[in-house]
């Protein structure tokens, strides 16, 4: 099963920024899954565009973000999708009266665990502290409900969908930052075996 698509071992021989270009594309593609199956379980929400900003704004830590600056912007972006997943699963659990063991709630928690080794993996890539940015303001799960008007499921189902559309356009956002990293890296590498 080693390095096999789909596979969360990674293949011998590939470099970091590789492996974590797999993943962050594998995360991306669970989260547009995930995504699917809420709309599939809230049908009503497929013809409903939430409405509003984005809930994940980190700042750019530079003005003029070098490759590594962009991936730990993105990684600022990430760590606040993951707490807002998690604060999303606690209020489905308290919701549902308990936690479901459905597709949608094993694709979730796939989800939280690869975030959870894309943080780790690009934490790794940032070791020298090179593009690490400022810790956000720790985030408090009530904060969510602040971000959609009303109250009530229906506001708690839109906020939902806002946060699973977040993590879709960050981990996108990882992928691409990640590929072009691991590009610059391979040059580099290319460059100095010559």
């Amino acid at each position: 099963m080693e390095g096999q698509p789909g596979s969360d071992v990674p293949a011998p021989g590939r470099s970091a920024t590789s492996r974590a270009v797999a993943l962050a594309d594998l995360l991306h593609q669970d989260c547009k899954q995930l995504l699917q199956l809420y709309q599939e379980r809230e049908s009503f929400l497929s013809q409903h565009v939430p409405e509003g900003g984005r809930l994940v704004t980190p700042d750019l830590c530079t003005d003029t973000p070098t490759t590594v600056d962009q991936v730990g912007h993105v990684r600022s972006a990430l760590q606040r999708c993951l707490e807002l997943l998690e604060c999303l699963i606690v209020r489905e659990v308290e919701e549902m009266g308990g936690e479901l063991e459905g597709e949608y709630e094993t694709v979730r928690k796939t989800v939280k665990d690869r975030l959870g080794h894309l943080l780790h993996s690009t934490g790794v890539l940032l070791e020298n502290g090179e593009g690490v940015c400022p810790p956000s303001p720790e985030f408090q799960c009530v904060q969510g409900l602040d971000e959609v008007e009303g109250s009530g499921s229906f506001a708690n189902k839109q906020w939902t969908y806002r946060v699973l559309l977040e993590l879709i356009h960050w981990t996108d956002s990882a992928t691409q930052a990640l590929h072009l990293l691991h590009s610059e890296r391979e040059a580099e590498q290319q460059e100095q075996e010559l």
